[in-house]
Formats: C-alpha cells, sequence, structure tokens
C-alpha cells in the first residue's frame, strides 16, 4: 500500500477551479450569441462585421441578422460565433463599444 495521494475527483473545488469560475461562467470555446444596438446610420452593419471578424477568427457573416428599432432610430445588429476566451469576449466588447455609432453590446 503506498502513501501517494489519490486524484482529486472533478467536482472538488481547488483554489485555481474556483479563481476561474469567479472570473466567467463560460466553458471555451462557446457557441456565443451577440447583439449590438447602435444608431442607425448607414454601415453600422458592415462595422459590426468587421470588427467581429478581426476578432473571431472563422467569423461566418451568413449568421448575421439585423432589425430597425420601432421608431427607425436605432438597430440590432444580433451575431453568432464560438468565443474562445474570456480575453478574446472582453477585447471584442471593448472594440465595439468603443465605437462612436453603438450604444450598447450584449
Amino acid at each position: 500500500m503506498t502513501d501517494s495521494p489519490s486524484p482529486k475527483p472533478e467536482h472538488v473545488q481547488t483554489p485555481a477551479k474556483v479563481a476561474a469560475y469567479k472570473d466567467t461562467l463560460f466553458e471555451f470555446p462557446t457557441d456565443y450569441p451577440l447583439k449590438v444596438a447602435g444608431k442607425n446610420a448607414p454601415g453600422l452593419e458592415a462595422t459590426v462585421v468587421e470588427i467581429v471578424s478581426r476578432h473571431v477568427k472563422d467569423f461566418d457573416p451568413t449568421t448575421v441578422t439585423v432589425r430597425e428599432s420601432s421608431g427607425g432610430k436605432y438597430l440590432a445588429v444580433s451575431v453568432n460565433f464560438v468565443a474562445q476566451s474570456k480575453a478574446q469576449l472582453d477585447s471584442l466588447y471593448q472594440d465595439l463599444t468603443d465605437h462612436v455609432d453603438v450604444v450598447w453590446a450584449l
């Protein structure tokens, strides 16, 4: 009989697992829906596609849908992609919300 420690079961919460869990609830890679609302300006859809394409290597622009607000003042641009990490999402959200025509991104 040896006194070597047995491997920890998956459900045991190590400090590293707790820290990672607090950082994000996602397990990567994951399918990720993103909605961006902005001023109904010419080119908003193309701007969103360009920014997302910079951050998502295999982005498929056929996933894009666009919906105009009832008053016509805003557009909602929705996209779907496979997110690889929290850092990727943080960077993507920062670039989107830094754009002058974007009101919010969820």
